[in-house]
């Protein structure tokens, strides 16, 4: 049984009894490198690092005296983690601090953190936010390739797409026509994409053909991201490479993973869409 196949007939592929007091068991932990391994990659030898940005807008709790606050937060998770955190679960274990009194917001962020920091398997950051805070949206940078006349004839993950040539080039590009879709529940995951690179220059109207060949491919935000990087890193061999997805939200959560050849990590903008 594939790992799909063994999440599906987990409680996450089930129906789920809405759970409103505090539950850190619901988290629910899947192995990285069961991706890596897939690919032929060990830890020791990946070519990216990066970060997993997940920001929650149905974060709320009771404070010692039973009255409700609520907050946003942003999460970022090592792209070297143990484990990435099923979205599901991470709803799910966010939502059982509904009805749960804590003494301080600086309690909860400190639940928060060792729970997560314990699913990851790594040190997970935590930041609450007032929900009054001001927010700016902000647009991608680069040069967006969606308006490229194609003919697209694939679905499904097809790397042979991406061709480069001999010209040297730094540049930006952006698409929004990122969708892949949940292996556990089968729903869309919605995407724009920053590919960021020096190197040949790719092939644009291949390079949004592969894009668009993800919009049947079932897998999780963080192995998309890191199989387009890998994909680019090992087909068209650029000297630099970062590739970051800013996804749709569903419920009340929105994940961006990050993959860089370098060591840097990204800003955490709201696009309009998000």
């Amino acid at each position: 049984m594939s790992e799909h196949e063994s999440i599906k007939q987990s409680p996450l592929g089930q129906g789920t009894r809405y759970v409103n007091r505090y539950d850190p068991s619901l988290l629910y932990p899947i192995r990285r490198d069961l991706n890596w391994q897939a690919r032929g990659v060990e830890r020791t030898s990946l070519p990216f690092r990066g970060v997993d940005i997940w920001n929650a807008y149905e974060l709320s709790w009771l404070d010692s005296r039973g009255k409700p606050v609520v907050r946003l937060a942003e999460f970022r998770i090592p792209a070297n983690s143990d484990n990435i955190i099923e979205s599901k679960s991470f709803k799910l274990y966010l939502n059982s601090y509904n009805l749960t009194r804590f003494g301080s917001e600086s309690e909860v962020q400190a639940h928060l953190k060792q729970d997560l920091s314990r699913a990851a398997g790594s040190d997970v950051s935590v930041r609450l936010i007032r929900p009054d805070a001001p927010i700016q949206v902000a647009q991608l940078e680069g040069r967006c390739i969606d308006d490229l006349e194609i003919d697209v004839e694939h679905y499904s993950p097809t790397p042979s797409l991406l061709v480069v040539g001999n010209e040297v080039v730094s540049e930006t590009l952006v698409s929004h026509l990122l969708k892949s879709n949940c292996p556990v529940t089968g729903q869309p995951d919605w995407g724009s994409l920053q590919i960021r690179y020096k190197g040949g220059k790719i092939d644009r109207k291949g390079l949004l053909a592969y894009i668009v060949s993800y919009r049947e491919h079932g897998d999780f935000h963080e192995q998309c991201v890191e199989n387009i990087f890998m994909d680019i890193w090992q087909r068209c061999r650029p000297q630099k490479l970062s590739v970051y997805a800013r996804y749709v939200r569903r419920g009340g959560l929105d994940i961006n993973p990050y993959r860089s050849s370098i060591s840097d990590e990204p800003a955490n903008p709201r696009l309009a869409r998000q």
